[in-house]
């Protein structure tokens, strides 16, 4: 069974040793580690994967109280539960892309069931009781996002995926850690890497583009850390198409489309996050 493991928390001394200790006691084949401190915020972030044949909720239950002991938040997850997996859809304004997984999970393209909907924004709130999916605001006035109220929906809701369905705030590292080894996937609309930012497609077509397109990719901690890439999906416009004609149809068509094929190869399994590349699950690099 494949496990991971993280733990997050003010950082000081002694604090990965006990969680391997544990886990290698019990007889675990550690497959990746990644261990990461700032000292500026003095903040401490480690992610463990491995192979072991074990009880899952005895495992959280025992590296929840080293936790406690050593001040971490510590989560225990495995994609081989045998569940279907949970998703939570986060949005802001656009309904198009989080109204497409719901009609895929509906419709049995994806093989998945969506656990909540979590929003900065009360834009896509009707979707969300249209399909019958608990709905949160989690957010001030102004749309700035709560981002211990996201973990803690998160948690409650005991979600496998975190799907940013145009989601348009930044997560912090820490909530990145919390989740990571590839549990969150993002949507960004545009190519990556040629169009980062939040206007890609002005972007594109200011370098008079033909091509436009969109990115499916998982979220990791740090910045230009790899390839994260799942999907991408693109189209092609005639020369002269006014601009918002071009963001119509991607935003119509294509980034749901592209988002829907991205979060099916991962629940699907076709993919994983090793180490910040994404790798196919056959694969024996």
């Amino acid at each position: 069974m494949e496990i991971i493991i993280t733990a997050v928390g003010p950082d000081h001394v002694g604090l990965a040793d006990p969680i391997i200790h544990h886990v290698t006691g019990l007889g675990a084949n550690i497959s990746e580690i990644q261990m990461y401190d700032r000292d500026e915020a003095a903040v401490f972030a480690m992610l463990l994967r491995i192979q072991l044949v074990t009880d899952l909720a005895v495992l959280r239950r025992d590296l929840e109280e080293i936790g406690r002991l050593k001040g971490l938040s510590v989560r225990i997850w495995s994609p081989d539960s045998g569940r279907k997996p949970r998703l939570a859809i986060c949005t802001t304004l656009r309904p198009e892309p989080a109204l497409a997984v719901l009609r895929g999970i509906r419709d049995g393209q994806i093989r998945a069931e969506a656990a909540v909907m979590i929003g900065n924004r009360g834009a896509c709130r009707g979707i969300a009781e249209q399909f019958s999916v608990d709905w949160h605001l989690a957010a001030d006035d102004q749309g700035n996002a709560d981002d211990e109220r996201m973990v803690e929906l998160f948690d409650r809701y005991d979600v496998d995926y975190v799907i940013l369905a145009r989601y348009m705030r930044v997560l912090p590292p820490a909530t990145c850690w919390k989740y990571a080894g590839g549990r969150i996937i993002n949507l960004h609309h545009g190519l990556l890497p040629g169009f980062p930012g939040i206007r890609p497609y002005h972007d594109a077509h200011a370098n008079r583009m033909l091509v436009f397109g969109a990115t499916c990719h998982f979220i990791v901690p740090e910045l230009d850390a790899g390839n994260q890439i799942i999907h991408q999906s693109a189209f092609s416009v005639a020369p002269g198409t006014p601009l918002d004609e071009t963001i119509a149809i991607g935003q119509q068509d294509n980034e749901p489309r592209c988002l829907v094929e991205g979060v099916r190869r991962v629940v699907d399994r076709e993919v994983k996050l090793h180490f910040h590349r994404v790798i196919a699950r056959t694969s024996q690099r």
